[in-house]
């Protein structure tokens, strides 16, 4: 795990990871180096899905989950999380065309139904407008957390099994990633070197990379060079 300075080749297609993870982080520090309130660094944090999410069809990525609003993410101020649940509602209304027209199937993970329920209809609106779609997975968590999508597994598995029948299959399976590909990159912007309670059963074979790069900064080039490190790396999974 390093947050070195990446040198990019543009991908090859066998190098290209399925399934990409990237913990969204840096907004803040991006607005306060320019002066500007917290809200301009969300706003520009909008405009870097745009272009990441473009690029990874691009290179192919079958699936993207993008680390959106957190569980811990309420204990910032509500004025601050009421502007980042009105953006959810901008990027909604101007960008599900695009991914009805590019052939993109939105999911969302974690329990966005805490939100306000002009916003779940929107988003269960958006992800039915996508469901019958065929192509790459751009997958959004929403007051997500790891250990909150454990415990309701574990919950879950316990009502119906016996102990000795609960296995790592079933644990998948229950887990609200079930119908994505393994994950097999987790990018953390902003220089962080820590997974913040987001995807932490599916990382456990995941390439992990750190990178300083404030994700308003971050773009298709950014992901290439992330790409080109993922595919300079070898996985053993354990064995030799």
């Amino acid at each position: 795990m390093s947050s070195a300075p990446l040198i990019s080749p543009v991908p090859t297609p066998s190098a290209v990871p399925r399934h990409v993870a990237i913990i969204l982080d840096g907004n803040g520090r991006w607005a306060k180096q320019r002066h500007l309130p917290r809200f301009a660094g969300h706003k520009a944090g909008v405009e870097a899905v745009r272009r990441v999410t473009r690029a990874a069809r691009g290179m192919g990525i079958e699936a993207l989950t993008l680390y959106a609003f957190s569980s811990e993410n309420w204990r910032r101020p509500e004025e601050e999380v009421n502007d980042l649940m009105g953006l959810l509602r901008v990027f909604i209304r101007s960008d599900i065309d695009e991914l009805v027209r590019e052939n993109v199937r939105l999911r969302v993970i974690g329990d966005y139904r805490r939100f306000a329920p002009d916003l779940v209809t929107m988003v269960d609106a958006a992800v039915a407008r996508t469901r019958d779609n065929t192509g790459p997975i751009l997958a959004i968590a929403l007051n997500y957390g790891a250990q909150a999508e454990l415990a309701a597994a574990a919950r879950r598995l316990a009502e119906r099994l016996a102990p000795d029948q609960i296995d790592e299959a079933a644990i998948e399976a229950e887990l609200e990633t079930r119908d994505l590909p393994p994950l097999d990159l987790l990018i953390r912007t902003s220089g962080e070197h820590r997974l913040s309670n987001f995807l932490l059963w599916q990382a456990a074979y995941a390439e992990l990379l750190f990178v300083d790069t404030l994700w308003p900064d971050f773009d298709g080039e950014a992901l290439a060079q992330a790409v080109a490190a993922f595919g300079r790396r070898q996985r053993r999974y354990g064995g030799l």
